[in-house]
């Protein structure tokens, strides 16, 4: 059965109270993608104002700019919804994923609880079968309580060198406790999915799950202007196997799903309230098997704010802006088949990661191979602003 997107399963719990844009692919004589904010009247076209989401985030006050634009009128923000996903009708609006030029970055071992797993990944060298086995052997050396250690602090330090001298220590530990973040480009412009759509896992993988994680929305100037949602799908045996596997583990066609939409920072939500975040997990599979776990930003390792930093800086910049995956505190262990297997997807898994302030954002799993190929990339998003005439500006 396809996903089917509706207000009640998609917007935050307070509905159209927040400042929430994003994208839609909008028919017409020309048809193409386009900004998009939804308000109590309905869902609004934004790119006669600004050509890309990028632009609009690029705006010296973004808010503000929002406010003073009043779009076009598309359709209801129930027809949106209904019309979005797998079995959308190309005919009728529908919804994408919410960011267009920038690039798509992720943070990784942010949370000591899935730092743990990373190590225990590559202990067991991204085999499943011996996990559990070394799960014990590590939390009997490393312990599971690391939140209270400040990465690059001396404490840190002083654990480092315990580590070392116990032959314990990881790639991963350096990451989640040394002063430098993990920050890899998640996957290319353009190549996420949105909510409803398939997302897929490498058919060669035997070790894989989600990642769900809230996504800040930054410019090219380092402002955070507000957060989503995204799905970070990992291949925990590939990147088990050997880190220098990190882009095969993550970066394959439709593994990067964000949405449903950004909600910008205003009066009623801040950076603040994306610290107190917490997000819910809920696979579902077609043989019955159901995961669920919750997850709080405020266990975080590193702040959101210094994650940016380490983003963007006098080393590294983005001109049309970014998005950041803040990392996640999930990494199942849970049986799925049999005792000491761990969890792994199976095709027609259905994933829903949400949050009360941001929505929930729906995918269906299915094989990389599988899903529809990414062919819309940013040679044929220019040619079709032009053709709209969007940018004769």
């Amino acid at each position: 059965m396809p996903l089917t997107l509706t207000p009640a399963n998609t917007l935050p719990t307070d509905g159209l109270a927040g400042t929430l844009i994003g994208r839609a692919w909008i028919p017409g004589q020309v048809a193409g993608p386009s900004p998009i904010v939804l308000r109590a009247d309905g869902v609004f076209d934004l790119s006669r104002h600004f050509a890309t989401l990028s632009e609009l985030l690029e705006q010296d006050h973004p808010l503000q700019a929002l406010r003073a634009s009043p779009g076009a009128f598309v359709c209801s923000v129930e027809a949106l919804l209904a019309n979005s996903g797998a079995h959308a009708n190309p005919e009728q609006p529908y919804l994408l994923a919410p960011l267009d030029l920038q690039v798509i970055k992720a943070a990784g071992v942010t949370f000591a609880a899935s730092m743990i797993e990373r190590v225990i990944e590559e202990q067991a060298g991204g085999d499943a079968a011996r996990a559990e086995a070394v799960r014990a052997t590590v939390r009997a050396v490393i312990g599971d309580n690391l939140r209270t250690v400040k990465p690059g602090s001396e404490q840190a330090m002083a654990l480092k060198a315990l580590l070392i001298e116990q032959g314990m220590w990881s790639q991963y530990l350096e990451v989640g406790i040394g002063p430098d973040a993990e920050v890899f480009t998640k996957a290319p412009i353009l190549a996420a999915v949105g909510s409803g759509n398939l997302i897929g896992v490498h058919p060669g993988s035997q070790w894989n799950n989600p990642e769900p994680e809230v996504v800040l929305a930054v410019d090219s100037r380092g402002r955070i202007h507000g957060a989503t949602l995204g799905n970070d799908v990992n291949l925990r045996d590939f990147e088990g196997r050997s880190a220098l596997l990190l882009s095969k583990a993550k970066d394959n066609n439709a593994s990067c799903a964000i949405g449903p939409f950004i909600r910008l920072f205003d009066e009623g939500f801040d950076l603040d309230a994306v610290r107190q975040c917490v997000v819910d997990l809920r696979v579902q599979g077609a043989d019955g098997f159901v995961l669920a776990g919750t997850s709080s930003m405020d266990q975080i390792s590193r702040d959101p704010q210094d994650i940016v930093q380490q983003t963007l800086n006098a080393n590294h910049q983005y001109p049309d802006g970014f998005l950041l995956f803040l990392g996640t505190l999930f990494a199942p262990t849970e049986d799925r088949d049999h005792p000491g297997a761990g969890f792994t997807h199976k095709s027609g898994d259905r994933v829903s990661i949400s949050s009360p302030l941001l929505g929930a954002l729906h995918n269906q799993v299915t094989g990389s191979d599988q899903a529809a190929p990414w062919t819309f990339g940013v040679g044929a998003l220019m040619r079709n602003l032009a053709e709209r005439g969007l940018l004769q500006r």
